[in-house]
């Protein structure tokens, strides 16, 4: 199965993309609202098929990406019946199986943190994808949105420590830089409900943590509520001069064959060296050449009335043109995807 696991700093919430290596369909666990564009890149280049945005529950401190994986590209959101969520495209509950490709999660109910709150098995039981419910060395608070220390100690018991010994538990956050725990880990060392720990004891535990509100709950909740849906409905930060697409290592890309189509309106900023420019792969016309190594000197020379495209041979310079023009103050900028290499390859026309 290909499998990434990603991580919001502002919120510890960890995201798992699980695809399928046959037919690359894929879900995604626990989106965030404000790492779209991160996780978006990352799936256009594993070349996946977004199948499912899946949400474990009805989180309070942060809003899910959900609706922007139904907007970006198709994905039926999914969320627990019991969550209460009205822009939710499939409601499961407890023994539902979603299928992507050839792999498949099945759903188990984990009320607690929240009534709606769910663990998502992998088909050999191998991982577990347990949101705010089981923590690695803890667990999810109990103390609003419904929640539930006897039901979660039900929840943990029966439903994640029924698993297979070795099978990884993967949870909705961690605050310590922990990443993958084990159903025989937490069994011997989690310190609320491991070991000889008897319900008494995790209930007692669990009721006294006396912790603060998170601070984005007046927020996150009614928008997860909603699906993430923004209450406008429009999808924010999209770049209205062109096809704007991050890639996964966060540089802002558009494609060759639009470059070659708008040239005129753009501002095309070639960062090779005079032999390249004048060499076999060519130049764009009207380009205007700038080495790399000369840019932060001649930064006053790019006019500032046209969105810039910066070139060079594969994208690699370039992409770092691109952040130094971003750095200066030049809000509108991109790379030319590929280079000159990828414009070549496609026919198009050159100087």
């Amino acid at each position: 199965m290909i499998f990434r696991q990603l991580f919001d700093s502002d919120s510890s919430t960890y995201t798992y993309l699980l695809g399928c290596p046959d037919t690359r369909e894929a879900v995604v666990i626990d989106t965030v609202f404000e790492q779209h564009a991160r996780d978006a890149a990352l799936i256009r280049e594993l070349d996946l098929k977004v199948r499912y945005a899946l949400d474990t529950h009805v989180h309070a401190d942060h809003v899910t990406g959900a609706w922007l994986m139904r907007k970006t590209f198709g994905a039926q959101t999914v969320i627990s019946g019991q969550a209460g969520v009205d822009e939710a495209d499939i409601e499961v509950n407890d023994g539902d199986v979603l299928a992507f490709g050839n792999q498949s999660v099945s759903v188990r109910a984990t009320p607690g943190h929240t009534d709606g709150c769910l663990t998502y098995v992998t088909r050999d039981k191998d991982m577990a994808f347990t949101g705010d419910c089981l923590l690695i060395r803890g667990a999810g608070r109990t103390d609003f949105q419904a929640g539930d220390a006897h039901r979660m100690w039900r929840s943990i018991r029966e439903q994640i420590f029924s698993l297979p010994e070795d099978c990884l538990l993967y949870p909705g956050h961690d605050y310590d830089g922990r990443t993958v725990s084990t159903v025989a880990e937490e069994k011997a060392f989690n310190p609320r409900i491991g070991g000889e720990a008897r319900e008494e004891d995790f209930v007692g535990y669990m009721e006294n943590m006396a912790l603060p509100h998170p601070r984005l709950i007046d927020i996150a909740v009614p928008a997860n509520l909603r699906g993430g849906k923004p209450e406008d409905g429009v999808v924010p930060d999209t770049p209205d001069w062109g096809p704007v697409t991050k890639s996964f290592a966060g540089i802002p890309e558009v494609p060759p064959d639009w470059v070659a189509r708008h040239s005129r309106e753009l501002c095309l900023l070639d960062v090779r060296g005079p032999g390249e420019y004048a060499g076999e792969l060519g130049h764009l016309a009207n380009a205007l050449l700038i080495p790399l190594d000369q840019l932060r000197d001649r930064l006053h020379e790019i006019p500032d009335n046209r969105p810039v495209i910066t070139i060079c041979q594969s994208g690699k310079r370039s992409a770092m043109a691109t952040q130094i023009l971003l750095k200066s103050g030049v809000d509108r900028a991109a790379n030319l995807a590929g280079g000159m290499i990828q414009w070549n390859r496609l026919g198009l026309p050159v100087a």
